[in-house]
C-alpha cells in the first residue's frame, strides 16, 4: 500500500501549511488531520485547492497557531481490490466538494501563494490605523508620510518608444491657443505635446490666452524657459518658435481654425484632426484646455508626466524669486506650510456659494457670475452639503489645528486678492499668527516687474508652494490638482484636501461639541486626503491630480521597512522604470496612429 508522507512547509505569514503528495495514489483522496477531541472545537481548517495537469493537490491552512498538535494523527488511504465501488464513490464526493471550496477561495482572493503579502499588509495597516488596545486611530505624521521613502517618479521612454519624427517628414504644423489662468493654461500645453506625438505633428510653440478673466498679455517666453522646453522635448516631439515663412507664403488659405470636444478620446484626432492637418499643413486648435482624454497607453502618460514635472521651468528671473522666498521661509522655520485659499471673487461667484457677507455678498458676487452665460441658478445649502464650496480661512485655520499643527506654525498663504480682505483673514490670523505672503516676504524693488502680471506672480506662488513641507489645498482647482500631482511624483510630499462635504456639516456643528470631540472628527473625516500613497487608485481623478503610471515602488529588496513591514501597495498597472507601454499598445488604445 502506498501511504502519503506529509511534507511540513516553512510558515507562510502567520499560518503553517502542510501538503500531501496524493499524486501517487490512483484512487486516493486527501489525506486528513484528526485532532484529539479536546482540540476539535479549536481548529479552523480552510481548505484551498486547485487543478494542475490534472493531478488534485491540497494544502490544509490554519489561522489558529494549534493547528499542528502533537496527537494529531495522518491517515491515507488507498482503495483496494474488494471495495473499489465505495473508494471511488467516496473520491468523486471529495473531489467536488474541494473544487466546490476551490473555486470560493479563488474568487475570494485568498491564493495560498499570497497568503504572506496579506499576512504582512494586514499587520501593517493594524499599526498604521490603530492604537495599541485597537479601539482607535492612531495618528498620522502630519508633516510627512513615513512611506514616502518606498516610491519615486518614473518618466523614462520604454525601450520600443520610438524617436520624435523630424520637421520635415512630419504631417505639418499644430498651432496652439491656451485658456485660462496660469495652471490651465499649463494643462493646456502639456495636453497638446502629446496631442502632437499622436499626429506625427511639429508642434508651434503654444500661445497664451490674453483674453481671460486675469487679462495677462504674458507670451510663453515671458513665464516659461522656452529654449528648455523645445531641447528636453527633442526627442519626443518636434518643436518649433513659428512656422516657417516659407511654408506660410505657399499656402493658398489661413491656417485652418478648429476646436476639438473636451476629452476627446486619441481615435478622434486621428479620425478628425488628422486629415485636416494632411491637408492644410497648418492647423489651429482653440480653447485648448483638458482636449485630451485623461485615460491614455502608458507612454502617453508618461510623456505627459515629462511634459509637466521637466519641460515646463520657469523662467530664471521666476525661479530665482521664488527661491529666494523659499529660502526667507526657511530662515524663520526650518518646516513650513503653503496653503492655497482661493478665496478670491471669481472663484467664491463660479462655486456659487454663499459666505455670511449679507446682502453686499449676494450682489458682488452675483454680477461676476454672470459673466459665465452657462452656469445654472444654484442652493447654497445645497452646494455646501455636497462639499462643493471651498472653506473659508477660519475654517482652514481650524482644521489645521484639529489635524495637530501648533499656533507656531509658519504659514505662506498663496492667494490673489482675498475677498473681503483683511477682515476675512483676520480669524486665520488668530489661530496662526505667523502668516506671510509672497508681498510680505518680497521686497517692492523684487515684486515690482512682476505685479502687472498675474500669471508670473501664480508662478511665484507655485514656486513657493511646491517646495513646502505640507501643501494644503482649498478647492479643486487647477493650481491645486497640478500641485498635488507634481508632490505625489515628487516623492508624495504631504498634501491635504479639505474633505469639505464632511467637514461642512462638522464645522455648522462644532458649537455643539469640545474641541477634543471636535478635533478627533476631523482626523476622522482627514483620512484618505493626506495624500497618503494609498490614495492612488486606477481611474481616479484627473491623471495630472493622480499621475498612477509616473509613480513606482522601488524594488522589492528595498521595499520592506526596518520592522518588517511592506508600504501601501500603488495601483496595480503601475510599471517599472523601463517597462510599460509601447505605441503598439498605443494602436490597440486608439486604433492606429499617424504613420511617418
Amino acid at each position: 500500500m502506498l501511504v502519503a508522507t506529509p511534507r511540513i512547509f516553512p510558515p507562510l505569514g502567520s499560518a503553517p501549511v502542510v501538503s500531501f503528495p496524493l499524486g501517487t495514489c490512483k484512487y486516493s483522496i486527501p489525506c486528513s488531520i484528526h485532532p484529539s477531541p479536546r482540540d476539535e472545537e479549536s481548529l479552523w481548517l480552510v481548505w484551498v485547492t486547485w487543478i494542475e495537469m490534472g493531478v488534485w493537490k491540497a494544502r490544509l491552512l490554519s489561522t489558529n497557531l494549534l493547528l499542528l498538535h502533537p496527537n494529531a494523527k495522518h491517515v491515507c488511504w488507498r482503495s483496494t481490490t474488494t471495495t473499489t465501488t465505495k473508494s471511488v464513490s467516496w473520491s468523486v464526493i471529495c473531489c467536488v466538494m474541494l473544487f466546490g471550496l476551490g473555486l470560493i477561495s479563488l474568487l475570494t482572493g485568498h491564493v495560498a501563494s499570497h497568503l504572506e503579502w496579506y499576512s504582512h499588509r494586514l499587520r501593517h495597516r493594524a499599526l498604521y490605523y490603530s492604537t495599541p488596545d485597537g479601539s482607535d486611530h492612531a495618528p498620522i505624521d502630519i508633516w510627512e508620510s513615513q512611506y514616502s521613502k518606498y516610491y519615486y517618479g518614473c518618466k523614462e521612454r520604454g525601450r520600443h518608444f520610438r524617436p520624435a519624427v523630424r520637421e520635415r517628414k512630419s504631417k505639418g504644423y499644430l498651432l496652439i491657443a491656451t485658456s485660462g489662468g496660469l495652471n490651465q493654461q499649463r494643462n493646456g500645453i502639456t495636453d497638446a505635446v502629446v496631442v502632437a506625438r499622436i499626429l506625427n505633428a511639429t508642434l508651434v510653440v503654444p500661445e497664451l490666452d490674453h483674453q481671460s478673466f486675469w487679462k495677462d498679455d504674458s507670451d510663453f517666453a515671458n513665464i516659461f524657459d522656452m529654449n528648455w522646453f523645445i531641447t528636453y522635448l527633442a526627442k519626443d516631439i518636434t518643436i518649433v518658435k513659428r512656422v516657417p515663412d516659407k511654408v506660410m507664403r505657399s499656402m493658398e488659405k489661413p491656417p485652418y481654425t478648429m476646436r476639438v470636444p473636451r476629452k476627446s478620446e486619441p481615435e478622434y484626432y486621428l479620425d478628425q484632426v488628422l486629415p485636416i492637418l494632411s491637408r492644410r499643413r497648418v492647423l489651429q486648435l482653440t480653447k485648448f484646455d483638458y482636449r485630451l482624454a485623461n485615460n491614455l497607453d502608458d507612454e502617453l502618460q508618461k510623456l505627459r508626466c515629462r511634459v509637466n514635472y521637466h519641460a515646463l521651468r520657469f523662467t530664471k528671473p521666476i525661479r530665482e524669486l521664488g527661491q529666494r522666498l523659499v529660502m526667507r521661509m526657511r530662515k524663520m522655520a526650518s518646516r513650513y506650510i503653503a496653503v492655497h485659499l482661493r478665496f478670491e471673487s471669481d472663484m467664491l461667484a463660479f462655486s456659487g456659494c454663499y459666505f455670511g457677507g449679507g446682502e453686499k455678498e449676494r450682489r458682488e458676487l452675483g454680477e461676476i457670475r454672470k459673466r459665465w452665460t452657462t452656469l445654472p441658478d444654484l442652493s447654497h445649502d445645497g452646494e455646501r452639503k455636497r462639499g462643493k464650496c471651498p472653506l473659508t480661512p477660519h475654517e482652514v485655520g481650524l482644521m489645521l489645528r484639529a489635524l495637530g499643527f501648533t499656533n507656531d506654525t509658519y504659514l505662506y498663504v498663496a492667494s490673489g486678492e482675498i475677498y473681503g480682505g483683511d477682515e476675512t483673514m483676520q480669524p486665520l490670523r488668530d489661530v496662526f499668527p505667523n502668516i506671510y505672503t509672497k508681498e510680505m516676504l518680497a521686497q517692492k524693488e523684487e515684486l515690482k516687474p512682476f505685479l502687472p502680471f498675474s500669471s508670473r506672480l501664480a508662478a511665484i506662488d507655485y514656486i513657493v508652494c511646491d517646495e513646502s513641507n505640507v501643501f494644503v489645498t482649498n478647492n479643486n482647482g487647477n493650481m491645486a490638482k497640478i500641485l498635488a500631482g507634481r508632490r505625489r511624483y515628487m516623492g508624495h510630499k504631504r498634501t491635504i484636501r479639505p474633505n469639505a462635504k464632511k467637514l461642512s456639516a462638522l464645522f455648522m456643528s462644532r458649537h455643539e461639541m469640545d474641541w477634543d470631540t471636535f478635533a478627533s472628527k476631523v482626523k476622522a473625516c482627514q483620512r484618505g486626503f493626506m495624500g497618503e500613497p494609498d490614495e492612488m487608485r486606477p481611474g481616479r481623478g484627473e491623471f495630472h491630480e493622480y499621475p498612477s503610471t509616473c509613480v513606482c515602488e522601488k524594488p522589492f529588496m528595498d521595499d520592506l521597512s526596518q520592522d518588517g513591514f511592506r508600504p501601501p501597495k500603488l495601483a496595480a498597472n503601475n510599471v517599472t522604470v523601463n517597462g510599460g507601454g509601447n505605441e503598439e499598445s498605443v494602436r490597440k488604445r486608439s486604433g492606429r496612429m499617424a504613420s511617418t
